[in-house]
């Protein structure tokens, strides 16, 4: 078996791991320098471990020459660590293979060499065994990140170790991570059973599509399924990835979620090992980021369901749905025609996936401004995208009539935290300094107020469009009935 072939490769995370395990085929002891440490090549230190090394293992473990004592020395130590490194290798593939020889309980070659079984902390499982001394492992404690490494569980100090970690590699080279939702915001898959009369031509008559629609819709005969890829979605993935790491989350099972990851990332270049599928989650009908390598401080989501982030809605952007089938407009009870019946798509450049690519950079770039005073590290992504929320009805003063219940206490009321979290202010009468009245009809007294004093007259859908679309949208696309 291939360890390296097995772990996890091209993330900053994952290779993290792949170094840990590197790491400890390299040698018995149980030294880790720090990353900056490593980064900035700091000789004397490493000196320094390797003389500790010599000194608690004595001459038997034979561990390579730090401190340049002589040839003889060198020939021993390489014998004596390659041993060392294939108990090592042992010890590791057993927890992924249980047929193994060490598995069964049969001792596995050392020729003296410490492992320290006794003193280790244990900081990962994999298949039951210590992925660091081989021991078996009954505990249960942890987090399983089976996305990255099948049956790999780590303990809480050892991901908190590796977040660390991951930050400092990320504010490195000036990126965040971003967690991507699948179904209704990068695309959307039907049943090929749930297609409709009037869409049937997407099955039928392929050749006759335009080349942008044929392009991103894929007929999946193995799965039975039926995907359309949202517009704009490459374009947005290959400037994302520029800014930041990219995870795919998804309440679907793992078999579609890899088939979907393979549809908008077929080269393998944005996710790598980074795919969460629903069996991976802690909480069921939940997503956390407790299964995400990264920092909370350094993380944003994008999904088109807020529910399923009770614990991380201040790290969320959520997005306008992408109803392109039939079902899918059928499953959130709209009663309108899809995209695909009425042989139409979202604009491209005026679309839910442009819009929101402009405001992940505006975040990214306020986020590492160089003109900010404040320490990098304790920096939080959340305070920054509270800070553009703001930005999007800053102005705007707010009177409701016929909207909050009377019953209501209105700064409870959806609409009023919604707008309040826009950033506009509000207001109980119809003031010179009103801008904007929300209602439901034009028949109550503030309504036709503000048509006298000539204020925006708006209904409530436009306060959810500029939670959607980042700004301010236009007040004459949402007009209040009679």
């Amino acid at each position: 078996m291939s360890l390296m072939a097995d772990s996890p490769v091209h993330s900053s995370s994952s290779d993290d791991f792949a170094a840990f395990l590197d790491a400890e085929l390299d040698s018995a002891s149980d030294v880790s320098p720090e990353l900056d440490e490593v980064e900035n090549g700091e000789a004397e230190g490493e000196e320094e471990v390797e003389d500790e090394k010599g000194q608690d293992e004595g001459n038997d473990t034979g561990d390579g020459d730090g401190d340049g004592d002589g040839d003889d020395d060198d020939d021993d130590g390489s014998i004596d660590s390659s041993r060392s490194k294939k108990c090592k290798i042992e010890l590791i593939e057993a927890a992924v293979d249980p047929q193994s020889s060490v598995s069964r309980g049969e001792p596995a070659e050392t020729s003296g060499a410490s492992l320290a079984l006794d003193v280790c902390t244990h900081p990962g499982v994999m298949g039951g065994m210590c992925i660091r001394c081989g021991q078996k492992v009954e505990d249960e404690s942890g987090v399983a990140f089976g996305y990255i490494h099948k049956n790999l569980r780590l303990a809480d100090d050892e991901v908190a170790r590796l977040r660390d970690k991951d930050l400092k590699n990320l504010l490195r080279h000036k990126k965040l991570i971003l967690v991507l939702d699948l179904d209704h915001t990068l695309l959307n898959s039907t049943r090929l059973a749930d297609i409709s009369a009037e869409e049937s031509y997407l099955k039928d008559q392929r050749e006759v599509l335009p080349d942008a629609l044929r392009n991103n819709l894929f007929k999946l005969d193995w799965i039975h399924m039926m995907t359309k890829l949202r517009p704009f979605v490459h374009t947005f993935l290959k400037e994302a990835s520029s800014l930041f790491e990219m995870y795919i989350y998804t309440m679907g099972e793992r078999p579609y979620a890899l088939e979907m990851a393979n549809l908008l990332d077929p080269g393998g270049i944005y996710f790598h090992s980074r795919v969460i599928a629903q069996s991976d989650s802690t909480r069921r009908h939940q997503k956390g980021l407790d299964v995400v390598l990264g920092q909370e401080s350094a993380v944003l989501i994008l999904d088109d369901t807020e529910v399923v982030w009770g614990k991380h809605r201040e790290n969320l952007i959520l997005m306008d749905r992408y109803h392109f089938f039939t079902s899918s407009c059928r499953q959130f009870g709209l009663k309108c025609k899809s995209l695909s019946e009425q042989k139409s798509d979202e604009n491209e450049a005026e679309g839910a996936l442009a819009s929101v690519l402009e405001v992940l950079q505006r975040i990214h770039r306020l986020f590492f401004d160089p003109e900010r005073g404040d320490n990098i590290m304790e920096r939080d992504v959340r305070q920054v995208l509270k800070t553009v929320q703001k930005e999007i009805l800053k102005g705007c003063k707010i009177v409701f009539t016929g909207v909050i219940p009377i019953q209501c206490q209105p700064e409870n009321h959806h609409y009023w935290k919604l707008a309040e979290k826009l950033g506009a202010t509000f207001s109980t009468e119809v003031d010179e300094s009103v801008t904007h009245v929300v209602s439901m009809n034009d028949k109550t007294e503030k309504s036709r107020q503000a048509l006298r004093e000539k204020k925006f007259l708006v209904h409530p859908r436009w306060i959810e469009a500029a939670n959607y679309l980042w700004r301010k949208p236009p007040e004459e696309n949402f007009p209040v009935s009679s």
